[in-house]
């Protein structure tokens, strides 16, 4: 189990998937979100949370404001277990779960554009799967997008494609997140 870390639904207990997904720690997300919450990317924000697991990084955006949440996992159990976790918060609105592989899921059409993405594939994940990942995802970012990578701190830097500029990199035992924002034409001048 793990639990929300602020906002509306703070200190509710989040189920997650018996195996194949590796929970973030709670520490790790309350950095990350008290960071974001301070750069405006989380309240009245619309998060797509790829490779999903349980749920916890778009529900916690969700119990911190967000407006819209897309819960994005390709495992059946996975899946289960975030229809659940979204049922037990009782959001109601304000949530889609897409059970599909991301690579999928980015290569369809989207009526929306994303202020947020998290990211949190398996570590395993090869690095040029995520390359392209990465790549597909600017089309659903808004202008001032902001993405967050977590991977292994043993993993290299993602590739990022030429429309994201690094904006940070933070490591906490075994666990790095680096975060890029999609750059506008202004701040491409100077790369």
């Amino acid at each position: 189990m793990t639990r929300i870390v602020a906002g509306q639904y703070k200190g509710r207990l989040l189920k997650v998937p018996p195996s194949g997904t590796r929970p973030t720690s709670e520490r790790v997300r309350e950095a990350l979100f008290s960071r974001l919450e301070h750069m405006g990317y989380i309240k009245g924000c619309e998060v797509v949370d790829l490779f999903a697991g349980s749920g916890a990084f778009g529900l916690e955006s969700v119990s911190r404001g967000a407006s819209y949440v897309e819960l994005v996992e390709s495992a059946a159990s996975a899946v289960r277990v975030i229809r659940h976790n979204v049922s037990e918060l009782a959001i109601g609105r304000g949530v889609g779960v897409a059970h599909q592989k991301v690579e999928s899921w980015l290569a369809a059409p989207r009526n929306r554009e994303f202020d947020l993405a998290f990211l949190d594939p398996p570590y395993d994940l090869p690095e040029e799967q995520l390359a392209a990942i990465l790549a597909a995802l600017p089309e659903h970012m808004a202008a001032d997008g902001m993405v967050v990578v977590e991977r292994s701190s043993r993993s290299p830097e993602p590739t990022w494609p030429r429309e994201f500029v690094l904006d940070d990199v933070r490591s906490w035992g075994d666990t790095r997140a680096w975060s890029a924002v999609k750059a506008t034409a202004d701040t491409r001048v100077g790369l």
